[in-house]
């Protein structure tokens, strides 16, 4: 049986206060509609239909491949949405999942227990519900003396008997397709008046909404059953930055939870921010005020931090990386960086290599066992192994209009304060001696000094 997910991402998000769409606020470096892709995508198999509407097109560049996509060109409630999906789902899916763009939290795990519900259930519609203390505007969940679902009544529409109910609609529901489209057709507009279904906040004027699906169903005599939530966390809807920002901090916490259960210290959870695509391996170390961004890969028994960012980034075992910035680089094994250094993109870093403080590398191939002490910047070059460069060593490898590459040999000493003006070749065992501004090759096994460098005798 095939089971498709629709996700309702058509609003603008008003009290979002932004130029840009709700649903690409990001949480921990994705759009927050990114994790009800992935959650869904994870339970059905296949990419969800995702109702796009105010800014359709930035919404679809955002996901790319990863969904398909159905324009809700006016935004006429929730019921009105997934009607849309009509054309493209109708006779072939059997069983249709839908949630909500701006519901983060909601887990692979939850959807599942849902679908799996409503799979061996015999009436068309479950649907997920949470039992709070605190209903946050949420409809009731009414239920009969048997315990199945009669109503889903919105709070501002409740008696007092029912205001007391903490049982909340949540709006995810997993209905019988076949049933689905046709009864979609026999919603009514809802009038000026808050309507079950209503997202806390929205208004209500002249739309129709998916929970008025619960009073025809019943209305025919067919069963609705209700699923409940277990951590009510996954519920948070998010309509403000205040929201955005509560949804971020739970969505970090699960994040680090994870990774101290796979074997990881954290030292302090409320200050590492690892974001979803980040791997890392066992008996690493995550110090206070860590950033792990992007496709970041982390090897094992590594040291990372206090306050460093790691963006997209390859990084071996047995590593070390204090205070520094890393970017689009590669670090093998047992590499030390910092405090204070930075590798920009294209750095490659090879077994062994030491790099100082206040050192800075770009698209650069430091050799087995090189040795970059402090205050030091390679550009475009390459090094080879067990090369020693000395403080203040800086390649010249812009000309105003290209960048020129710098090649250093193995066993080569570089004495401080040393100027590398590319393009430049300096052999291997080579050596130049403190200030030296080196404008041409170097033999293999040369001393060099002065400036501009001259040769001055061999290195044996």
């Amino acid at each position: 049986m095939k089971t498709t997910s629709v996700i309702l991402a058509a609003g603008q998000g008003i009290r979002m206060r932004s130029s840009l769409p709700k649903v690409l606020h990001p949480i921990l470096g994705q759009p927050m509609l990114w994790y009800a892709v992935e959650a869904s995508r994870a339970v059905t198999q296949t990419p969800p239909v995702v109702v796009v509407g105010h800014d359709a097109e930035r919404v679809r560049e955002a996901l790319g491949d990863g969904a398909q996509f159905v324009l809700q060109e006016q935004q006429l409630g929730t019921g009105h949405a997934v009607q849309q999906a009509d054309s493209i789902l109708r006779g072939k899916t059997d069983y249709v999942l839908v949630t909500y763009g701006d519901m983060p939290l909601v887990t692979a795990e939850t959807l599942k227990r849902l679908v799996d519900a409503q799979l061996a259930h015999d009436g068309p519609i479950s649907v997920l519900t949470a039992v709070a203390d605190d209903p946050r505007g949420f409809g009731r969940i009414v239920r009969d003396t048997d315990g199945s679902v009669l109503a889903i009544v919105e709070e501002i529409q409740t008696t007092p008997e029912q205001f007391a109910i903490r049982e909340l609609n949540t709006g995810v529901f997993c209905f019988s397709a076949d049933w689905l489209w046709d009864a979609l057709n026999r919603i009514e507009l809802s009038p000026a008046t808050p309507k079950a279904g209503l997202r806390p906040g929205a208004q209500s004027e002249g739309e129709y909404y998916l929970t008025d699906l619960v009073e025809i169903a019943v209305s025919e005599g067919k069963s609705v059953q209700a699923i409940q939530v277990a951590d009510t966390s996954e519920m948070i809807g998010i309509n403000t930055r205040v929201h955005l920002a509560e949804a971020a901090v739970m969505m970090q916490q699960r994040i680090n939870q994870e990774w101290m259960l796979a074997g990881v210290t954290i030292q302090d959870p409320k200050s590492a921010f690892i974001e979803p695509g980040a791997t890392i391996g066992r008996d690493t170390v995550i110090a206070p005020n860590t950033h792990l961004r992007g496709e970041t890969k982390i090897g094992e028994a590594c040291i990372l931090g206090p306050n460093t960012i790691i963006q997209d980034s390859q990084m071996g075992d047995r590593c070390e990386v204090l205070s520094s910035v890393v970017e689009y680089a590669v670090i093998e094994d047992d590499v030390d960086v910092g405090p204070f250094g930075h590798l920009r993109k294209g750095a490659h870093l090879a077994s062994g290599v030491h790099m100082g403080n206040f050192g800075e590398v770009k698209n650069s191939y430091l050799g087995p066992g090189t040795k970059m002490g402090h205050f030091s910047y390679l550009g475009d070059t390459t090094t080879g192994a067990d090369v020693n460069i000395g403080a203040g060593t800086i390649t010249c490898n812009y000309d105003g209009v290209n960048k020129q590459p710098t090649e250093i040999g193995d066993d080569v000493f570089i004495g401080s304060d040393t100027l590398l003006v590319a393009p430049l070749k300096i052999g291997k065992g080579s050596r130049t001696g403190a200030g030296a501004v080196v404008t041409k090759d170097v033999k293999d096994k040369t001393l060099v000094v002065g400036m501009p460098a001259r040769a001055i005798g061999k290195v044996e």
